[in-house]
Parts: C-alpha cells; sequence; structure tokens
C-alpha cells in the first residue's frame, strides 16, 4: 500500500513530500541541496514530487530527478496544482520562490514548511549588508525605513524602480511567515532573524545543512595553498583575499598560492589586482561537483572572506569532508560549523585583510597547526550529517502533515 502512511521500523511515518522550488535545475548551493535531500527522502522510503516555477527541459542533463514532477511555467498554476492535488501530498517543503502566488496556494491548501536560504522577507534587497561606503553587515529591521538608505548605501540596485519593487516584494513574503506552518533555517544566526521579523519561536527551526561529497579525479594535481569556491562579487571578499594573500606570502617568506573557482562581475578586477600584487593567483571559473572535489583535495586551507553575513557557508563543511580546515570572517552564521583554534581561524570583522592574512599564514606556514585543525575539520564533517538533517525535518514533518 502507497498511501504515505506506511510505518518504517524506526517508528517514524513514512509521507507524501512535494518539494517545491524555482527551478528544476540541479546547480548552485539550494540545487545541490534539494538533489541530495530528494535522494535521501526516497532512499528513506517517502515518496517525493516536486513543483517548479521555471521550464522543464526533458533533455536537460542537470535536471533535479522525480518521478512525479510539475512546471507552472509549463503547465501554468491551476493545471500544476490541480496534478499537486491529484498526488495528494501529506506536507510540502518550498524552498527559493520568487513567485509568491504559489507559496499563497500551497499553504492555502497544503500544510507547508519553508527553507528560508537566504534574508527573504527580512530585507529589502536580501543581501542584509550596505555597500558603500564600505560593505558591512545591516542590523535594520525590515520595513519602509529601510527605503532610505537603500540607494545612498547600495543596498542593492542602483534604481528606485527596482528598489520599489523588491520593497513589494519582501513585504509579501513578510505576511506568509505566518501561514507556513514552520520555517527552517540553517544557522542559529539566521533563527535570531526571523524571530526579530515576528516568526514564532515554536515554528522556528535551526537545522544545519549537510555536504554532499563528490569523488575527486583519479588525476593529481600540484597542491594548492588557499582554495576560494564562491561567486566573484564584492560582498564575497574576493578583494579581501588577493590582498590577505599577498601580506600572507610577506609573512611566511613564500608565495602563498590561491585558486579562485567561482565566476561573477569582479572577475577581471582581481585577475589585474593579483596581477599588480605579484599574487601567484589561477582563476579557474565555475568547477563542477568533481571539479571541486579536486581543488579540495588539494587544498591546505579554504578562505571565506565573506563580508555580508552568509546564512550558513555551506562550502566549509564540503572542505571539512576532506580535512580542510578554515578561515573566514565572523559573519552571520559561519560561527556554525567555523570554531576558533579547532578547525580553522575565525577572524573578527574589525581585523581586517591583516587579520585576515595572520589567519592565513598561520595554517599555511604551520604543518603541526594545520593538521590539528584538519583533524578539527573532519570531526566537524562528522557532526553535519545527511541523516542528522533528514531525521529533524522528518520530526518537524510528522508534527505538521495533514492527517
Amino acid at each position: 500500500m502507497d498511501d504515505g502512511r506506511r510505518v518504517r521500523e524506526a517508528g517514524a511515518t513514512l509521507m507524501r513530500i512535494l518539494i517545491a522550488n524555482d527551478s528544476r535545475i540541479d546547480g548552485g548551493g539550494v540545487g545541490t541541496y534539494l538533489s541530495s535531500l530528494m535522494e535521501l527522502l526516497d532512499a528513506h522510503g517517502h515518496s517525493v514530487a516536486l513543483l517548479h516555477d521555471g521550464a522543464d527541459d526533458p533533455a536537460s542533463a542537470n535536471r533535479l530527478s522525480a518521478m512525479d514532477a510539475w512546471s507552472v511555467e509549463n503547465s501554468g498554476l491551476e493545471k500544476a496544482l490541480s496534478s499537486v492535488s491529484a498526488w495528494r501530498p501529506d506536507v510540502c517543503y518550498s524552498h527559493n520562490m520568487r513567485r509568491l502566488e504559489i507559496d499563497e496556494r500551497l499553504t492555502a491548501q497544503w500544510p507547508t514548511v519553508k527553507m528560508m536560504h537566504g534574508y527573504f522577507g527580512t530585507c529589502v534587497s536580501g543581501q542584509k549588508s550596505f555597500s558603500f561606503p564600505d560593505v558591512r553587515a545591516c542590523t535594520r529591521h525590515c520595513g519602509p525605513a529601510c527605503l532610505v538608505p537603500y540607494l545612498p548605501r547600495r543596498c542593492g540596485y542602483r534604481n528606485p524602480v527596482v528598489m520599489m519593487s523588491q520593497y513589494s516584494w519582501a513585504s509579501r513574503q513578510r505576511a506568509l511567515f505566518s501561514r507556513y506552518v514552520a520555517i527552517a533555517v540553517a544557522s542559529e544566526h539566521m533563527r535570531r532573524e526571523y524571530l526579530a521579523h515576528g516568526t514564532h519561536p515554536d515554528r522556528t527551526h535551526t537545522i544545519p545543512l549537510f555536504a554532499s561529497v563528490a569523488q575527486p579525479s583519479t588525476q593529481v594535481g600540484p597542491p594548492i595553498d588557499v582554495v576560494f569556491l564562491g561567486r566573484l562579487t564584492t560582498l564575497k571578499g574576493g578583494d579581501e583575499l588577493i590582498r590577505a594573500t599577498r601580506l600572507a606570502s610577506d609573512r611566511i617568506g613564500r608565495p602563498v598560492t590561491v585558486t579562485v573557482a567561482g565566476e561573477g562581475p569582479g572577475r577581471a578586477a582581481l585577475e589585474r589586482l593579483s596581477a599588480s600584487l605579484g599574487v601567484q593567483a589561477s582563476f579557474a571559473g565555475w568547477v563542477d561537483d568533481g571539479g571541486k572535489a579536486d581543488l579540495l583535495s588539494r587544498a591546505a586551507l579554504l578562505a571565506i572572506p565573506s563580508l555580508w553575513p552568509e546564512p550558513f557557508g555551506l562550502v566549509g563543511l564540503e572542505a571539512a569532508a576532506f580535512g580542510v580546515p578554515a578561515i573566514g570572517f565572523d559573519v552571520g552564521g559561519i560561527s556554525a560549523w567555523l570554531t576558533d583554534g579547532a578547525n580553522g581561524r575565525l577572524v573578527p570583522r574589525t581585523a581586517g585583510i591583516a587579520g585576515f592574512a595572520d589567519a592565513m599564514a598561520s595554517i599555511v606556514g604551520d604543518t603541526a597547526l594545520r593538521a590539528t585543525f584538519s583533524r578539527g575539520a573532519r570531526t566537524v564533517a562528522t557532526r553535519f550529517t545527511p541523516d542528522a538533517h533528514l531525521a529533524a525535518l522528518e520530526r518537524i514533518f510528522e508534527a505538521v502533515r495533514r492527517v
């Protein structure tokens, strides 16, 4: 019998779980997470279906795998929801959803748990930071007063029309908070953020993410001192990384090599800065899971120089699975998995580039310390497991599902 209510040996109930997301593409952090999660849910006996807003391309090789999937763009919202209704989900698990009408309709018909991967509804631009005169985190409560600094402090696009559109969207998203039966976030930092914006403590849950680790290729390349994985924007701190690498090289008396894997509007400027400072940096562009694994298998250290308050920083767990310690500014949810002196260095934001360089030099230049931090990284990786994440989700789903 496949009615979504069979009982597992462990006592948990099997459920019919609808995943909702903007896209069906298995790419980026959310796509990678959903791909792994859907496999986990299926392996544990749950029935899983997918509702997504974007177009579906059956020929695409990087689609999220689901036996039952419906595209709002292809079928229209009414037909897609009719198919969902016929499928009879016990619970919906919604993720990034730009078209809020979909979440509004889901919450009206089924118990819907929302995973907030970013500052959705708690910040007009979603960046939760100012970019002028320098990048720094914003601690404002999202509301009409946020429109005052938006343009002069460059919170987002320098366009008043976009500003108003983003404000309207954030307000509409915030209105949905009370309609979700539960809200999940990846770090205590993010839980505090949503509680400050009115979500109920009993329905706001911290569920740390987990790393899905690919196997590196059999080809072994040269060692890498420092690796960076992420989008090349001002908020991600690429400029700080390159300048800190120059200082760290001076501190340990040899060039520190850095591999930058990612793309973005800041790439050309970073390449010029590296050349002007004489930093031995290579720019790999975007890498797939195998390429990421290859880089991490050769890296001594992962750098996360983010200036904005990262919600979690999943790449740190991906590195930890390879025994790679990390350094990062103490912003946002980074401290959820990075403990200073245990699996790397957590640098106070006020320490700036010099402090980041000191942390980098202390690890790259000290083999014994690096080995200690590497063991600490592997220990961290064993705490943030897929099974622990799934168990926490199942408890929430079981509590809120439609019986």
